[in-house]
This record gives structure tokens, sequence and C-alpha cells, in this order.
């Protein structure tokens, strides 16, 4: 049996023992699922991560990732195993042209701070900043510029990994592309991501948001298709707002200027049956518009509902199944709570733009991110759970439709679930963990059984 002495013996000063820093570590953001690791790695290094895996393999010890610690359902968590604490590996740096190198640690809004002064951005960009750059490229990564460029981890030219075996590679779609496209929206299960080399675009000086209301689903969902196929504007999202009766759909449309000729909005608005007398037009710096949930989190820390339990779920709805489950799913009493709190993201993607081969989609040239993101009470773990358990429900509704579930989500997936949910790729991915994680000691927090 492996004592707390064996470990410090072997992993030395970046192993963290204490029970302050365990109990700081037993959750996540999703605050629905508890584990206390034996330890957590505060790695200075490449080489700590290589002694931990090549340790930890051969005895079985679960280990896991924490970047942000913005995982919903435990994900980034490792019971009776070790963290692997990636907040103090956050070099960025430096910036060229195009392209810039970021430690996986590092938080989106960290990357922005080094390529902005250079006018420079990623393609892509989640909506919040604070998440950590490998744990967005573990999942995909997902943001209103999609429908344009794909997933964020379609941006990555290169990766620097540790596989679970403790190999410290390079790879790339030229350099090892077999492994390069299994990290890559893998979750975590082959290697754990020391940095990434990212390409980079001319950032835009201003940009104009337009807020289009809509009072119909049907045309709601056709004019985002319709923009989506056409590339009329840079960032493309939406939402649907249950207590809104009167306009309960949310058009964000944002098109880039150079502050100087600004955007021609009767030409940027042609064709769309939007209610004209609800727009609202903003115009922003680039650097404003991407901190804009800056200021949402700022608020719920204050209102302290930022630390309670978040039960969100994500799904990719196929087109032409979108319309009926959002209706099934905004009229299911389990999710009245949406009426007064939370918020539903809608809004569409297209398929051959996500390259990622592990990231999953429905069927169909479009579909759309459905998400329902909701706060439970705290201290009201029953609460907590009935919000769980509705997640399930409408996850087997919409997989019976076709849909499926962007894996980042409070939802217990068993192992015929993500059989389900990877099909045909599945046993590419039990293959290529048992190459590269042949201990089956990684990110066991996701729950796939290989």
């Amino acid at each position: 049996m492996t004592t707390a002495h064996d470990l410090a013996a072997h992993l030395g000063p970046a192993l963290d023992t204490r029970p302050d820093a365990l109990r700081d570590i037993t959750e996540d953001f999703g605050h629905l699922v508890r584990a206390v690791p034996r330890a957590v790695l505060r790695p200075r290094s490449v080489a700590d991560i290589q002694r931990l895996l090549e340790y930890a393999g051969p005895r079985g010890i679960p280990v896991s990732v924490r970047g942000g610690g913005h995982s919903m359902y435990g994900q980034g968590q490792a019971d009776g195993g070790i963290v692997v604490d990636l907040r103090g590996m956050r070099p960025v740096g430096p910036v060229t042209d195009s392209q810039v190198t970021v430690s996986a640690g590092a938080l989106w809004r960290d990357v922005l701070a080094a390529t902005l002064p250079h006018g420079l951005t990623p393609p892509v960009l989640t909506d919040y900043l604070g998440a950590s750059v490998g744990g967005v490229l573990s999942a995909g990564g997902l943001g209103g510029a999609g429908h344009r460029h794909g997933l964020v981890a379609d941006q990555v030219l290169e990766l620097e990994v540790v596989t679970g075996a403790g190999e410290h590679r390079f790879c790339s779609p030229d350099r090892a592309p077999e492994l390069f496209h299994t990290v890559l929206a893998g979750l975590g299960q082959c290697a754990v991501i020391v940095s990434a080399t990212l390409r980079l675009v001319p950032a835009p000086a201003r940009v104009r948001r337009y807020c289009l209301s809509y009072t119909d689903l049907t045309r709601f969902l056709a004019d985002q298709r319709m923009l989506a196929e056409e590339g009329r504007f840079a960032h493309l999202e939406g939402q649907a707002r249950p207590a809104d009766d009167g306009r309960p759909y949310l058009i964000e449309a944002v098109a880039p200027h150079t502050g100087q000729l600004p955007p021609d909005d009767a030409l940027m608005l042609t064709g769309l049956a939007h209610d004209p007398t609800a727009m609202e037009t903003a115009d922003l710096s680039y650097a404003e518009f991407a901190h804009r949930v800056d200021t949402d989190e700022e608020v719920l820390t204050e209102t302290g509902e930022w630390l309670h339990p978040h039960p969100w779920l994500n799904l990719l709805l196929p087109h032409d199944r979108a319309e009926p489950l959002v209706r099934a799913v905004l009229a299911d009493p389990a999710f009245d709570d949406l009426r007064e709190t939370g918020l539903v993201l809608l809004y569409p993607l297209l398929s051959a733009r996500l390259r990622a081969p592990l990231f999953q989609r429905p069927p169909g040239d479009v579909l759309y991110l459905f998400a329902l993101l909701r706060t439970a009470p705290p201290g009201s773990p029953g609460t907590a759970a009935a919000m769980v358990a509705a997640n399930r429900k409408v996850y087997e509704l919409a997989r019976s439709q076709g849909a499926v579930a962007y894996p980042v989500n409070a939802l217990p997936m068993s192992d015929t679930d993500w059989r389900d949910h990877y099909g045909s790729r599945w046993q590419a991915l039990a293959d290529a963990k048992r190459r590269h994680d042949p201990y089956l000691v990684l990110a066991r927090g996701h729950g796939l059984r290989f």
C-alpha cells in the first residue's frame, strides 16, 4: 500500500498533503460531487508531471487535472488519488504574428491579456474567460465564432503533453497525429496537456453587438440557421428566455468594425424576422466584448450565487428536431426555475466546421447548442439532486431524437451511455486509452470505463 511518506519521497516538494489543501480541492464549480484526494501535486515543471504518472500508473493511483476548477460533476476530481493543480503553470507567450504557445493552466483571460496588445486573438473563444486552456481543449470548446471557425480545439497547431504512461511528447496534425487527435476533445483520457500552440488572427478594433428579439421559435431558429450558413456575423449566439412571454427568444449577433466605418445596419439585418421595435445595439471595443461575462461573474460572486451548486446541462440538437425538443424541455415543470433564474443558451453551429474527431455531434449539417444553466439553492441537496435527475430525463428524451451531450454536464453517465455517445469511435478511443494510459489512471472522474 502506498503511503503519504512514499509519495512525498518520490514526488518531493511539489506534493501537498495538508488537510487544508485537500479540503480546498474536494469540490468543483458544480458543487454537486465531493471527492477527497490523497494529495495535490502543484507541478513546477513537466518533469514533476512525468514523475507523478510514472509512479501512479503501475500502482493504480487515480490522477486528475485541475485548471480553472470549472467542471460540473466531479470530472476533474480524483477520489483517493492525486489531483494535478495546474494553476501554477500559467506562462503565455511569446506572441508572434500568427500564433502563441500557452501553458495549460493559463486562463483564457491570460491569453487575451498577452495577445490583444499585439492586435491578435484566438479565432474562437468561450464566453467565460475564467476557464483554463487545458480544460477547454480537453472538452472541445464552444463559442459564438464556432459557426465560422469550429471548436476552440480546432485552433490548436501543436500540443505538449505527458501521456498516462509518463511519456513527454509533442504532437500536431503532422507529428504524432493519432495522439494529437486523441487529446483534443478527448476529456483528458490519454494525456495531460502541458501547453498548446494556438492559431491567432487579427482582432477587430471594435464590434457592434445586435440584440434581436423574436416572438416565434420557428422564425428564430430559421434566422439563426440562415445567419450561420451565410457567415454574415463574426459572432452568433442566442437565448431562450422562458420568463419573457412577449419576446422569449434573442439572437446576439456581432459585427467587427474599425470605429471609423461602422456596419451598415440595414444591410446586416436584411431578411431577418426579428421585432425591430425591440432591437438593441451597442458599440464596444473588442476587449470589452470578449470580457462581457466578467461583470456577471462579479455580481454573482458578490451575491454568493457563483458558489452555489450548478446542475448545468449542455446538449447538441439536430436541426430537424431542435424546435420540438426546445418546446418540450421549456414546458417541463422540472425546469420552471428557469423562469426566475438561470440562463438558456440556444445557438447554431455547422457540423463541417467542427473538426476534432472525438467531438461528437448529431447528424445533419446544422446543429444547435442547447444549454440549460441553472443554479440550485445552497444547503438543499434534495433540490440539487432533483435537478440532476431532470437533466437525466431530458438527456434521454433528446438522445432518442438524435441529440448528443456536450460532455461537461451535471449528468451521470453509464458505460452504455458512453459507448452510445462515442458510437463508431468508441473502439478507437479505447485503443488509444490503453496505448497511452495503459494503467487507466487518468481522468476517472468522467466515469468512462474501458
